[in-house]
């Protein structure tokens, strides 16, 4: 049986203080601990004097002495000083520092608990539509996704990631149209035949994607086209054979060439359901809302109202049933809810996917709730911003059009290979190797360049700049893994081995070892607020402090053996902490560079 994982540096220090302030009558909350501001002055601070001061009618710097006193221990505080009118600041001894790392060495988790109450967690992401072309902006939504997964799964949560295809809607019914036009003679429209139908399909991928836009724009146009394709809309989803073989073709052609561009930019699903998938749970509980009052007539359709009296502004109805009788995206959210809770039990359902849709989760989610069909579970929708070009507006090919993925990661991948050449990197290597080592530069800088934003907030994409080696750039990552690859493999030829970590020498040193401390506070953020950026940027500030660690530190010159087996252990701490946090960003390692 395993240990359990270590209690984090922040947590002991904490826990130090939360005490300290308890001892004194205050709020253990108070003692919250923290990295500094200003390293000057110490490396953690906690500030919690001020706010006892009007609790306990004390002065907030005699509380803070009075918590210094408490909290006093010799073997984890090098240094406790005030500074103004009771922050306290917090220097860690160096063998403290060194028991952490060697702590965080030992342990196979890096520090990181498992939650200790694990949940079922459903994670709606990429949700592409049949017979489109998967483009950039599907882009975001994949990749932010597939790391949410990756990361509450490393916490050990049950965690389904689910695609939620686009598989029963409007653009179902204008294919089908479409193709009757082009094709009237073939066997799927003759209204007396109820099949068999050919198992190879009539078009392929590349045909529906050149069907799609030219029937869109006439159904957009043309209002006698619209209701031609609706009404093969309707006809599909109440079930006409030949209408329901054409679908099956064109979702699996589809889903095949969706797994071709998933695969390309390294994203994987767990579910593969689409909207269809829940079509026949519909009818069921349909009535089941009419039954509950939930579900009522209005002007031919079947609406939840969805109000609530603090409403600032109108709150539209959600629609179950168009007077049509046809159900909509509302329709199928609803029915998948009530499936995620019922066979999946979900305890949490994440929802990735484009701020412009806020209002339609809002609205489902309080249908959801009213009716029941949510359960216990939680749902969130979690928006993100557009990856814009240089203009500001959301990226576009040079002639205008939305790019492709598979381009974009071509792209990529090339600029990779580019960037390879101008610094000299993998040239006396074989070619496919090479090649696919310019294929992880080109994914890690096209993955950390999405990730590294805040999710909320719109960014603009430049090709030049992620692919660089330098600066905040997942390739800049790439390099500083490999190259402790590198030092360690040049250790193991010389017979040298990873020791155990001494308390540090240097400033560098101690930097270093601070930053590798902070590991689980970086994931617990990124959980939490369902935000992988924190993970972006706790691995580019351990890059940083493995940079200047290495201009103070020359490893392998190193004549003191003990002081070089400690180092060696100490970037391989490193590397495992990068290999870990790349893995939660999707981003793979090459072995050499």
């Amino acid at each position: 049986m395993s240990q359990p994982a270590p209690i984090s540096l922040l947590e002991e220090l904490t826990a130090r203080f939360a005490a300290a302030f308890a001892g004194l009558g205050a709020d253990p909350a108070l003692g919250q601990v923290a990295v500094s501001q200003r390293p000057e002055l110490g490396q953690f601070q906690c500030n919690g004097a001020m706010s006892a001061s009007k609790a306990l009618k004390r002065n907030p710097r005699e509380i803070a002495e009075a918590v210094v006193v408490a909290a006093r221990d010799e073997a984890l505080f090098a240094e406790l000083t005030l500074a103004g009118p009771g922050f306290i600041n917090v220097r860690v001894t160096d063998a403290a520092l060194a028991a952490r790392a060697n702590a965080l060495a030992a342990d196979p988790r890096l520090g990181i608990a498992r939650a200790a109450v694990p949940q079922t967690v459903v994670i709606d992401y990429g949700g592409p539509n049949v017979a489109k072309p998967m483009h950039v902006g599907h882009l975001r939504s994949s990749i932010i996704g597939d790391s949410l997964v990756r990361l509450f799964r490393f916490l050990g949560h049950d965690v389904k990631g689910d695609i939620h295809l686009g598989d029963w809607g409007t653009q179902m019914g204008m294919l089908i149209y479409e193709l009757s036009r082009l094709q009237p003679n073939l066997p799927y429209f003759d209204p007396a035949l109820a099949g068999p139908y050919p198992a190879e399909p009539p078009v392929t991928m590349e045909d529906l994607q050149a069907m799609y836009p030219a029937v869109a724009a006439r159904c957009k146009a043309d209002e006698d086209e619209r209701r031609a394709a609706t009404q093969a809309t309707v006809e599909l989803q109440q079930g006409r054979p030949g209408y329901r073989a054409l679908w099956q073709h064109f979702r699996d052609l589809s889903i095949a060439e969706l797994k071709a561009d998933f695969h390309r930019l390294g994203v994987d699903f767990d579910l593969w359901y689409g909207e269809s998938d829940y079509e026949p749970d519909i009818p069921a509980m349909i009535a089941e809302l009419r039954a509950a009052g939930v579900a009522i007539e209005d002007a031919g359709a079947l609406i939840i109202p969805v109000e609530q009296p603090d409403d600032k502004k109108p709150m539209p109805p959600v629609m179950l049933l168009k007077s049509d009788g046809g159900a909509n995206y509302a329709t199928t959210d609803l029915a998948t809810i009530r499936q995620r809770v019922r066979d999946l039990h979900a305890d949490l359902i994440l929802y990735v996917v484009d701020k412009r849709q806020s209002l339609h989760f809002e609205q489902v989610f309080r249908a959801a709730r009213k009716s029941g069909l949510a359960g216990n579970a939680v749902m969130e929708h979690l928006p993100f911003g557009t990856m814009n070009g240089a203009d500001g507006r959301p990226f576009k090919t040079r002639e205008g059009g939305v790019m492709r993925l598979k381009d974009l990661i071509a792209m990529m991948t090339d600029e990779a290979h580019k960037r390879m050449l101008e610094a000299n990197v993998a040239q006396d290597y074989p070619g496919a190797e090479r090649a696919a080592i310019a294929h992880k530069v080109g994914m890690a800088a096209l993955r950390y360049a999405d990730l590294m934003n805040v999710r909320t907030a719109d960014y603009v994409f430049d090709i030049e700049r992620f692919t660089r080696f330098e600066g905040r750039t997942g390739s800049y990552l790439l390099y500083a893994a490999v190259r402790i690859q590198s030092i360690l493999r040049k250790a193991a030829e010389r017979q040298l081995a990873p020791g155990t970590i001494l308390p540090p020498a240097c400033d560098e040193e101690r930097a270093l070892v601070l930053a590798l401390a902070q590991l689980p506070e970086a994931l617990r953020a990124a959980a939490d607020q369902r935000m992988p950026h924190h993970l972006c940027a706790f691995a580019f500030d351990l890059g940083q402090a493995l940079s200047r660690f290495y201009n103070a530190c020359h490893i392998m010159d190193e004549k003191d053996a003990a002081r070089q087996a400690s180092w060696l252990g100490l970037v391989t701490l490193v590397l495992r902490e990068l290999e870990l946090l790349l893995g939660l960003l999707g981003i793979e390692i090459p072995e050499r560079m």
